[in-house]
């Protein structure tokens, strides 16, 4: 693939998962503006082998469209193995079981793997997939603070679960309720708190709880 052709897809690429080049080349080891100058200036002339594969497992695509060469070799039956796993962006951003989260933004700090056929299973889009970490006591003992959560965002009918919510631009893991006409309570699992009405045009649901992961 050209270089041009390189740098165009990596872009489309980035776009489409809604990922920054500035937090892409930060999850490559690089300074925020490497990707940047990569796709504006060309310079580098090419990606570096670890960079392509980094990004080709981030994206769940083939090193071939960031410049490799596909080639009958032991490196590419090492890219084989790597494509067997997909890669989903972690978001530094924290959704609060408890008094709430301001996020600070939604830059990509790194990736947690997934077996494709695991989330083939779970009816589950790579695409429409990230991981965030729960803060806050409000959902235990299902979800504890400091656990990891991966987020659907892929749109489905509210139903029963645990989703995340951003409220007021605080970001929220709650249950939902559907109260009277045009209203909505978040729900927690610790008795402690109390549940929180508001109106359904008053939230944004980011995406359904499918997964957790945390210390023992």
């Amino acid at each position: 693939m050209e270089n041009a052709q390189v740098r165009h897809r990596l872009l489309e690429l980035a776009e489409e998962r809604g990922a920054s080049l500035s937090s892409l080349s930060r999850m490559i080891g690089k300074n925020p503006s490497y990707l940047q100058q990569f796709i504006r200036k060309g310079s580098p002339r090419k990606l570096e082998e670890t960079d392509r594969g980094r990004l080709a497992r981030f994206f769940g695509v083939s090193e071939s469209e960031f410049g490799a060469v596909k080639e009958n070799s032991y490196a590419a039956d090492r890219n084989s193995y790597d494509a067997d796993w997909v890669d989903v962006p972690r978001l530094a951003i924290g959704a609060s079981a408890g008094p709430g989260a301001l996020p600070d933004g939604e830059d990509v700090f790194g990736t947690i793997r997934f077996s494709p056929r695991w989330l083939r299973s779970m009816g589950l889009r790579p695409e429409m997939l990230s991981a965030i970490v729960v803060s806050g006591d409000s959902m235990e003992p299902v979800l504890r603070d400091g656990d990891e959560i991966l987020v659907d965002r892929d749109w489905r009918p509210l139903r029963d679960g645990i989703h995340v919510v951003r409220l007021d631009n605080t970001v929220l893991v709650k249950r939902l309720e559907a109260g009277r006409a045009g209203r909505i309570a978040l729900l927690s699992d610790n008795p402690v708190y109390r549940p929180i009405e508001c109106g359904l045009d008053e939230i944004e649901v980011i995406g359904r709880v499918v997964w957790k992961g945390g210390r023992i």
